[in-house]
């Protein structure tokens, strides 16, 4: 249970009272303990379970419920609570401080007793400030040079990314630069290739009005060549009559089996 505990310190400033309190407690998950000081006297408060959980029924509260509550308000001195540190005879005094829950205005009262040393009681009190003083300090040192090591860092990247940004500003019209130029290369050559397919349809014809000339010559020679067949035909009918007996004569001969 000891190792389930938490330690808080509150300096409480009371009104109409010029010295402060310092309140140190230890929370437990169901009762806690109070040391308070101003400095010259310090009184306790021993809350045990019995007592916290006999509290914690009268507000229909769980024990964690109340502990927690209590230790809001006696952990940090909160904005809108009345604290009160008044006498309760025998040189007892009643610790109280009130809170509002559901539209109503509570106020809780813990007894406190007198301390039999105060000497040791604000000693203690001392010391557990002295070390939480420490503990933050060395926190504070820890977390300022993280804080550096982050600025150091910080500024690395600003620097590269103020690099990168110069590039890019760089970089990007060169790029574009370069690319319009391959652009318009590209261009010039489909223009380009374009003119010269026209030309070729253009010119396309007089290679073709060439050959028609040419067929019309050769056709022209054929003719004359069969004239001049016709005339050795006409020199020589007796070679032609040769010619056609013999071709009707294999006609029959082919005839004959029928």
């Amino acid at each position: 249970m000891e190792s389930a505990s938490r330690h808080s310190c509150l300096k409480l400033q009371i009104p109409n009272q010029s010295d402060p309190l310092f309140i140190q407690a230890t929370w437990f998950p169901s009762h806690f303990y109070l040391s308070i000081t101003d400095g010259l006297n310090a009184w306790f408060c021993n809350a045990s379970e019995d007592e916290v959980r006999e509290r914690a029924a009268q507000w229909d509260q769980p024990v964690s419920d109340y502990i927690a509550l209590a230790e809001r308000f006696l952990g940090f001195q909160q904005p809108g609570s009345v604290y009160g540190f008044s006498d309760a005879g025998d040189g007892h005094k009643r610790l109280s401080w009130t809170f509002e829950k559901e539209g109503t205005k509570l106020e809780w009262r813990w007894k406190c007793r007198p301390s039999p040393d105060c000497k040791s009681a604000t000693a203690g009190v001392l010391d557990f400030l002295m070390d939480a003083n420490i503990r933050l300090s060395e926190e504070v040192v820890t977390k300022t040079k993280s804080f550096e090591r982050l600025k150091v860092e910080a500024e690395k990247c600003l620097a590269l990314s103020e690099k990168f940004s110069k590039e890019k500003a760089e970089f990007e019209p060169a790029i574009y630069a370069k690319f319009v130029e391959v652009l318009n290369s590209k261009k010039a050559k489909l223009r380009e290739l374009r003119d010269h397919i026209s030309k070729q349809e253009r010119t396309g014809n007089l290679p073709q009005e060439e050959d028609e000339s040419t067929d019309k010559t050769l056709s022209f020679d054929d003719e004359s060549d069969d004239g001049e067949n016709d005339v050795e035909s006409s020199k020589n009918p007796t070679g032609t009559s040769k010619h056609v007996s013999t071709s009707r004569a294999h006609s029959r001969k082919r005839a004959a089996p029928r």
